[in-house]
C-alpha cells in the first residue's frame, strides 16, 4: 500500500477544507485526484507531502506517518505543487544539482543527467530557468521532483498552461513514470485522466463523491441514461421530441442538430425515426454518444 488515508480532516478557521476523507493508492497505480476549485484537492496533497498537518485523521505514505514520521515520508515522496516554485536566477544544472545535494545524492552528476535526459531538457540545460517556456520550467519541476528516485510521485495540475505538444509530452512522461512509481495527479484536463489514470477520486466540498476506475465511474453514473445526437432535414421543437417515448429532454445544438437525453436502458433511435416519420422530417444523421468522465464530473460536482 503506497498511500493511505483514514478520516482526515482539515479546518481552516471555520472553512472545512476536508471533511472525513478516507482512500488508499495501491503500489504501481496512477491515480487521478479530481474535484471543482476549492473541493479540497491541494489540501490533500498538502498533507501527503507534509507541508501542513491535518486537523484530524492519519495518513500514511508507504508505512510512514505523515505527523510523526515527515522525514521518512519525504524521503519516499516527489512532488510538485500547482504553482511551481522555481529559482528563477539559477541555471538548470545548477538548481538539479542544489535539489540533489538537499538529498545527499551520490553520483549526482549522473542522476542529473538522467534527469535531463527523462524530461526532454537537453536543449534548455544551460539556460536559467527565468528563461524557460512554462511547458520546459514544468519539465525542471519534474526533474526535481523524480531526482531522489521517490517511490511516490505527487502532481498538483502538472499540466496547467501547457500547449498540446507539450501537454502529450509530459502525459508521456507520466506514463512512462508510472510503470514504476506511484503516480497522484490533480487536474482539470478529463482528457488527460482517460488517457493516463488507472483510476479516479472526486471530491466534493471536501468529501469524496466517487472512486473507481475511470470505466466503471462513467458506467455506473449513466445507468438508465443515453445521449442521441440527431439531425433533420426540417426544423421542430423542444416541446415535440420530448413526447418521444422516454425522452427527457432534447437541448438545439445548432441548426436543425439536437441533442436528446432519454432515461431508459432501451435504445430508443428507433422511436426517433418513427417520430421523423410521423412529423414528415428526414433523419440526416444519428448517432448514440458515450457519456465522457467529463459530464460524469459535472454531474457529480454540481
Amino acid at each position: 500500500m503506497s498511500i493511505k488515508v483514514t478520516n482526515i480532516s482539515k479546518i481552516y478557521g471555520e472553512q472545512k477544507a476536508l471533511n472525513d476523507v478516507s482512500f488508499e493508492v495501491n503500489t504501481g497505480e496512477i491515480v487521478g485526484f479530481l474535484g471543482p476549485n476549492g473541493a479540497g484537492k491541494s489540501t490533500m496533497m498538502k498533507i501527503l507531502t507534509c507541508f501542513i498537518p491535518q486537523t484530524s485523521g492519519t495518513a500514511t505514505v508507504f508505512g510512514f506517518d505523515v505527523a510523526e514520521q515527515s522525514l521518512e515520508v519525504r524521503k519516499n515522496v516527489g512532488y510538485l505543487p500547482e504553482h511551481n516554485p522555481l529559482y528563477l536566477d539559477m541555471y538548470v544544472k545548477e538548481y538539479l544539482e542544489f535539489i540533489g545535494g538537499l538529498h545527499h545524492l551520490k553520483n549526482i552528476n549522473s542522476r542529473i543527467a538522467e534527469m535531463i535526459e527523462m524530461t526532454g531538457l537537453q536543449i534548455e540545460q544551460k539556460k536559467k530557468i527565468g528563461a524557460l517556456s512554462k511547458g520546459y520550467r514544468q519539465r525542471v519541476g519534474l526533474a526535481q521532483a523524480l531526482i531522489h528516485d521517490p517511490k511516490v510521485l505527487i502532481l498538483d495540475e502538472p499540466t496547467t498552461g501547457l500547449d498540446p505538444n507539450q501537454l502529450e509530452e509530459i502525459r508521456n512522461l507520466i506514463i512512462q513514470v508510472g510503470k514504476e512509481k506511484t503516480v497522484m495527479l490533480s487536474t482539470h484536463i478529463m482528457q488527460e485522466v482517460e488517457a493516463v489514470c488507472d483510476r479516479v477520486i472526486i471530491v466534493n466540498n471536501g468529501q469524496i463523491v466517487a472512486n473507481d476506475k475511470t470505466s466503471i465511474i462513467q458506467k455506473t453514473q449513466t445507468q438508465n441514461k443515453q445521449f442521441i445526437t440527431v439531425e433533420f432535414d426540417k426544423e421542430t421543437s423542444r416541446n415535440s421530441l420530448k413526447t418521444i417515448t422516454d425522452v427527457y429532454d432534447a437541448k438545439n445544438i445548432s441548426g436543425n442538430s439536437w441533442q436528446i437525453e432519454a432515461l431508459s436502458n432501451k435504445d430508443i433511435r428507433t422511436d426517433i425515426f418513427q417520430f421523423a416519420v410521423k412529423n414528415g422530417l428526414i433523419v440526416l444523421t444519428l448517432h448514440k454518444e458515450e457519456q465522457r468522465l467529463e459530464d460524469v464530473f459535472k454531474h457529480l460536482t454540481k
